[in-house]
């Protein structure tokens, strides 16, 4: 039987859905460990538990809770004690009041992005976001939506300006947001955030005395507990508390607390928006174990621990990401290297604007030619077994020189081993003749 005429029973959406770049990416470093080379993988947004354990009040909470035989459905917007719990740590860490009521809790922080389009984007509808960006596009082509794709650099590190998003608020839906930003590392300014909101809310004066629909932000900041710098994080309830009405949050434990694998999400959302998309996720059944909300109860309710743990974490990512800046800024010396400073996450961002370079020729090894970002994401991972993921895989294609590298996953001496690696294979490159 053709799979061709099997797959013309595919709706349109899934018809035309795009798988991830990264995996791709992944699939060839797995077969380059099976073939027994190895790879520093720096590609994957994880955790390696041997260098980065969940807090010990969290493990012991689950397993409390196992076996006290808590396994049964929790109720499907989450523990009523878990978004109490949430409502505190808001108030206690960021100074904002949150009704435990306008609390979702779900299986991770995909759920709530998916469920967020779900609540306020219809076909037609226009999505704003800035590239690089996570995920964005795949979720807006689900939705049928009209996307618009703010162009941002270094020099803003990776974030919109004023003068780019204001032409784009009037006819939007809804507007997104992530800091500390995947891939980048870096933090959205306060007084920039502070002017967006602004904006948001001027624009939905207007739209209410119009009888338009409003303009809602989306701002993901799974990895705000893991601010690295000086760069104090902002949030838009923080910087305009009129953003209440407008803003809506995605949040969790996977990143700050190195908790992927446990599936802990959690948004905050006005009223409106939190029912509808409860009722979203009831029905795809995205909710996160009981057992994983219990030892979330006891973390979130124990700050001395909590706060021990994130001090912990905090050092040991910044750590890595300070060796990798460190590592590289030597190295632009004599290449057209660079990487931006550490401000959160567990990435740092570095550009190798490496096309034009080559290697080998005339009894000195094979030529090898880069000609394509690829072609320089393909040499790392070949000549220095490391692998990185390039910001085109995010949406820039305006930034195409820029890789993320991701530190989760490996320990300080695989990291220095790694570097030595990259730095023997650039300084085995030469401009091309």
């Amino acid at each position: 039987m053709s799979d061709a005429w099997i797959a013309s029973g595919l709706s349109p959406m899934a018809a035309q859905l795009k798988g991830s770049s990264i995996l791709v990416i992944a699939g060839q470093v797995r077969e380059l460990i099976a073939s027994g080379r190895d790879v520093c993988n720096l590609t994957i947004g994880d955790f390696n538990p041997s260098e980065f354990p969940v807090p010990t009040i969290l493990r012991d909470g689950i397993k409390s809770a196992l076996d006290d035989s808590q396994t049964n459905y929790p109720p499907s917007n989450g523990l009523p004690a878990l978004r109490e719990a949430v409502s505190a740590m808001y108030q206690r860490k960021l100074g904002i009041d949150i009704d435990p009521a306008h609390v979702t809790v779900c299986s991770g922080a995909r759920p709530l992005l998916y469920a967020c389009y779900r609540a306020v984007v219809s076909p037609g509808d226009k999505v704003v976001y800035a590239a690089p960006s996570w995920n964005n596009n795949h979720y807006a082509s689900m939705l049928g939506a009209n996307v618009v794709q703010i162009k941002v650099g270094p020099e803003d590190n990776f974030f919109p300006r004023a003068d780019q998003f204001a032409e784009h608020l009037k006819d939007a839906r809804l507007f997104v947001l992530n800091s500390p930003l995947n891939p980048s590392g870096t933090l959205i300014r306060p007084e920039v955030l502070k002017e967006l909101c602004q904006s948001i809310v001027a624009e939905n004066d207007r739209r209410k005395e119009a009888g338009e629909k409003p303009l809602f932000l989306l701002y993901d900041q799974i990895y705000w507990m893991l601010t690295l710098g000086d760069v104090p994080h902002a949030d838009p309830i923080g910087v305009e508390p009129r953003m209440k009405d407008y803003a809506i949050y995605v949040d969790g434990i996977s990143k700050a607390f190195a908790a992927t694998g446990l599936r802990i999400g959690f948004g905050i959302s006005p009223a409106p928006i939190c029912k509808a998309m409860n009722r979203v996720l009831g029905h795809v059944g995205a909710w996160a174990p009981r057992p994983g909300q219990l030892g979330t109860i006891a973390l979130l309710n124990n700050p001395e621990e909590m706060e021990d743990y994130l001090t912990w974490i905090r050092g040991a990512a910044k750590e890595r990401l300070e060796l990798i800046h460190q590592r590289m800024t030597a190295l632009a010396a004599d290449y057209p290297v660079r990487a931006l400073e550490p401000e959160g996450a567990i990435y740092l961002s570095v550009e190798l604007a490496l096309t034009g370079y080559e290697t080998g020729g005339k009894g000195d090894g094979p030529l090898i030619s880069l000609n394509t970002p690829d072609d320089v994401r393909r040499y790392l991972l070949d000549a220095a077994g490391v692998a990185v993921v390039p910001f085109i895989a995010f949406g820039a294609g305006h930034a195409p020189d820029w890789y993320r590298l991701s530190v989760g996953s490996v320990s300080v001496a695989q990291l220095s081993a790694a570097l030595d690696r990259i730095e023997t294979a650039v300084r085995a490159l030469r401009p091309a003749a």
